[in-house]
């Protein structure tokens, strides 16, 4: 999956992904070649739910931000 299909994931998409990898690699058995891969997959899917978080985050201190009274 490239970059761009990175992209498109949702956080829960992301997520489910994430947890598959951390499960191959801690299985153990793959080659150093696949591991590596692994392990650029889980970095890049890690960082694609750290910005769905960061967008929530976000979105809840603008909401915040509204409903104070001025």
């Amino acid at each position: 999956m490239s970059d761009k299909d990175l992209a498109t994931l949702s956080y829960e998409q992301a997520r489910e992904e994430l947890v598959a990898v951390v499960s191959r690699l801690e299985a153990g058995g793959a080659s150093l070649e696949e591991s590596l891969a692994l392990w650029e997959r889980g970095e890049a899917l890690a960082a694609r739910c750290a910005e769905w978080l960061d967008g929530v985050q976000h979105r809840l201190d603008a909401a915040r931000a509204e409903a104070l009274p001025e």
